[in-house]
């Protein structure tokens, strides 16, 4: 069954369509790889996903019980967020918020729901640190939880690995991987990683200059995914 289906979907800011007409779902459990060139619109299309941009066309369509407010979000990181000065569990239970139930304090839910996710994301121990204090890994994994606060049905990630050195970017996609699996939370993430989502993606969307939505299989396939997979492992093979 389908909880998200992009219909006809253009996108775009300022007047300017950077893509037009796209068209995919993401079914209960998906994992959905997001692709492409810098300034394709990945960014812009997750934004419109979240209902934080409008779209110039078409329309996004969610399953009656989901909608973007339940949706857990985990946007590219700045340098100024990396700062921030609040402590871990502070930032864990904002996630909660994310569900769109305005009030001004934490219910005794909202804080199991927080040491549960922390706990998940092995970072309990960390709950009283400062945010800004931890490691790159440990502020992705903090962000997670956050995330997870908001929903149990679907994770938008942007870049999650960005930064992070080889050994904490495979740690942090084992996590991601085994939420789709064992907890079968549906994952769209966005990724420059081209090899990354060959290996974790159920599904594939390809957005540029050409586009391509297909199963993971499809893509590495297709002459899209050839093109880009060994320009890829040329670029590894030079640095290396």
């Amino acid at each position: 069954m389908a909880q998200l289906i992009c219909k006809d979907l253009s996108l775009g800011y300022d007047g300017e369509v950077i893509q037009d007409k796209l068209n995919f779902e993401v079914t209960e459990g998906d994992y959905l790889c997001i692709v492409g060139e810098n300034g394709s619109g990945k960014s812009t299309l997750m934004k419109t996903i979240l209902g934080l941009t409008k779209p110039m066309g078409g329309e996004v369509l969610f399953e009656e019980d989901l909608t973007a407010k339940s949706i857990g979000y985990l946007p590219q990181q700045t340098l100024v967020q990396r700062d921030f000065p609040a402590s871990v569990k502070e930032i864990v239970l904002s996630g909660c918020q994310g569900r769109g139930q305005k009030r001004f304090f934490y219910t005794a839910e909202d804080k199991a729901m927080a040491k549960k996710n922390m706990q998940r994301m092995d970072i309990y121990d960390l709950r009283n640190r400062c945010y800004r204090e931890l490691s790159g890994g440990q502020q992705q994994r903090v962000l997670l939880a956050r995330a997870l606060c908001a929903t149990k049905k679907m994770l938008l990630l942007d870049e999650p690995v960005t930064g992070l050195d080889p050994r904490v970017a495979a740690e942090l996609y084992q996590v991601v991987k085994d939420l789709n699996e064992k907890d079968h939370i549906s994952v769209i993430m966005i990724s420059h990683d081209i090899q990354a989502a060959v290996q974790y993606a159920k599904h594939v969307l390809h957005i540029g200059s050409h586009n391509f939505y297909g199963t993971r299989d499809e893509y590495v396939k297709s002459a899209l995914g050839q093109q880009f997979i060994s320009v890829e492992k040329g670029e590894e093979a030079a640095h290396a």
